[in-house]
């Protein structure tokens, strides 16, 4: 079953998308056709544990089940983002030679560009050379809104 529901948050409005119990999307822009809308249980949770972390209480979403929809060099990108450490950032550049790809930093940035479930997914950590802010799906003010509340609570 695929359902989504939406909610004002710190951020702007957060569309959270659940598929057969897992969580498989949270982004800014409606695009859930094939979606029922509703508010289950575990995107109920998902957007309790969203509040947690915009008041500085939750550093972590690894109790909530999700699923990446997309190629295997995405996945790749995705789970290593999801390997930085709350409050820290690292360059496109860094992140690309960590996942073993030398010089793939345009490739990393659009994995970032494509990353479907927003915060979990913290390509909000991700940051251009000089730690430059540079694109972000909800938009750089609200990547450097992630970035500094992660800052005030680390």
């Amino acid at each position: 079953m695929k359902y989504y529901y939406s909610y004002n948050t710190a951020i702007g409005k957060l569309y959270i998308a659940e598929n057969n119990g897992f969580i498989c999307n949270i982004c800014s822009k409606l695009k859930y056709d094939d979606f029922q809308y509703l508010e289950t249980e575990l995107i109920k949770y998902t957007f309790k544990s969203l509040n947690e972390y915009f008041n500085g209480k939750r550093k972590s979403f690894d109790d909530i089940p999700i699923c990446f929809h997309g190629t295997e060099f995405q996945k790749k990108i995705w789970s290593a983002i999801r390997k930085i450490p709350y409050g820290n950032t690292v360059t496109y550049k860094l992140l690309s030679e960590h996942a073993g790809i030398l010089k793939g930093y345009r490739a990393v940035g659009h994995a970032c560009n494509k990353n479907p479930i927003l915060i979990f997914v913290p390509c909000h950590r991700v940051v251009g050379a000089n730690n430059n802010l540079t694109g972000f799906s909800a938009g750089i003010n609200n990547k450097k809104y992630l970035i500094d509340l992660e800052a005030e609570y680390v």
